[in-house]
């Protein structure tokens, strides 16, 4: 365990916040290498790896639910140096990933079609984001053991060992893919199928070396079956916390399904152009989400010792960092957006629409960096509901006007980014207001 409640501040969150953005760039370029070798297939491949891969969100918000749920506990057990808590939590929570495992595969297998049917361009879209999917569910599975035995690392302090695992299955992965999915050496190319293959042999290793880390290295948190029996008020204070963050990336697979499926009449370049977009996107987003990431617990400790002028530090570095760093990304976007999106794509079409949504939602990248260290800031406090309430206030101001604007007689894709645009800052404004809100309410009550 770290001792994040004594020390510099910064210190603390750049220590923390750089293995964390390392590992998160690793973790992307699962997806950016599959998606290099995939273009070469064709925009239909791209656009159905594109739309298949949104069901990550959905997978993720089920993941979220241990992952922040645990984190959370877990280093407010660190503050209080309650090692007993944190293995029980930390036990706990791997049994509710085995069964959110069993879930997953169950409702990806008999889903997959009637949801890429529904949003594809086209028939051949559907069929690419489908074999796809098959292939990739049993990795997206492993991921609720990976991602909860990181985060409870994470609860911990320590942030080193998820990072260089994630280096080496991204290693793995960047191997597997051309061999898979264009037949290098073998000769026998499996498409997009060979994608996905490629990331859930990956993840499986992923996930055997953080077991082995554990059961080596790890010593105030391990396995103990006596611990695994279910315990439902333990469940009940993981889901509590938990639940909340889930809902919001469930409402991130929907508002994507949503400019999946308005955007369809503009054929499958427009869909492959929007999921290349949203992919450079996500990567650009990191070292926001890292620094967010590494808030959490850093605050949560010190939430956990009854510190709670560090808390109030704590927000205030991660949002200036984060802010700065989503700036110079944001510049960056207004400069030459389309070098980021021809390095997977010749296809001028493709690459004009993905140039135009990164230039056009560059200008909310300052506003999603403060959503990110709100959320933070929210799961070290132990309520977690604000924050979706926030995510939530999009369907009112997102998803109901995209389907409006869909029937203008003159819709172009650039009115649906400026939407975003303008409700990702309304959001950022209502969670800043919401935080500010349950500091003044929870802080003093935590002393």
């Amino acid at each position: 365990m770290r001792d994040l409640t004594e020390g510099s501040i910064a210190r603390h969150l750049i220590a923390l916040a750089l293995p964390i953005a390392i590992g998160m760039l690793f973790q992307m370029l699962y997806f950016l290498i599959d998606l290099y070798f995939v273009a070469q297939l064709g925009e239909a491949a791209i656009a159905g790896v594109g739309a298949a891969g949104n069901v990550q969100f959905l997978a993720m918000a089920l993941t979220q639910v241990l992952a922040i749920g645990t984190m959370a506990l877990i280093a407010h057990a660190s503050g209080r140096r309650d090692a007993d808590d944190a293995n029980l939590v930390f036990n706990q929570g791997l049994v509710l990933a085995l069964a959110c495992m069993a879930l997953v595969l169950v409702g990806g297998y008999a889903g997959s079609g009637a949801y890429m049917r529904a949003i594809a361009a086209d028939a051949a879209t559907a069929a690419a984001g489908i074999a796809y999917l098959h292939a990739f569910l049993p990795g997206l599975a492993l991921q609720f053991v990976a991602v909860t035995l990181g985060s409870a690392l994470r609860g911990t302090g320590i942030a080193k060992p998820t990072m260089l695992v994630q280096v080496v299955t991204v290693l793995l992965n960047a191997l597997l893919a051309p061999v898979l999915i264009a037949g290098w050496l073998t000769g026998k190319a499996y498409g997009v199928a060979g994608a996905g293959w490629a990331s859930s042999i990956s993840i499986a290793l992923g996930v055997a070396l953080m077991v082995a880390y554990f059961v080596r290295l790890e010593r105030f948190v391990g396995f103990d079956r006596g611990r695994m029996r279910p315990q439902w008020s333990t469940w009940a204070r993981i889901l509590r916390i938990g639940v909340p963050p889930g809902g919001e990336f469930a409402l991130m697979f929907v508002y994507m399904a949503v400019v999946y499926w308005v955007i369809r009449g503009f054929g499958a370049e427009a869909q492959a152009g929007y999921g290349i977009g949203m992919r450079v996107m996500q990567a650009i987003f990191l070292p926001a989400m890292a620094i967010a990431f590494a808030a959490a617990p850093l605050a949560g400790q010190n939430v956990g010792a009854n510190k709670l002028e560090r808390v109030r530090a704590s927000f205030r570095a991660a949002a200036l960092m984060g802010s700065a760093l989503m700036l110079a990304l944001t510049l960056t976007c207004q400069w030459r957006p389309q070098w980021f999106v021809q390095p997977f794509t010749a296809d001028a079409r493709v690459v004009e629409v993905a140039a135009q949504f990164l230039r056009i939602i560059a200008w909310n990248f300052v506003a999603s960096g403060l959503i990110f260290t709100c959320s933070g800031l929210f799961q070290a406090l132990g309520n977690t509901r604000p924050a979706l309430y926030g995510s939530a206030s999009r369907l009112l101001t997102f998803v109901l006007p995209a389907i409006w604007m869909a029937s203008w007689p003159r819709f172009a894709l650039r009115d649906l980014w400026l939407l975003s645009v303008a409700t990702v800052t309304l959001q950022a404004l209502l969670g800043l207001f919401l935080l500010r809100r349950e500091m003044r309410a929870r802080l003093p009550a935590v002393a």
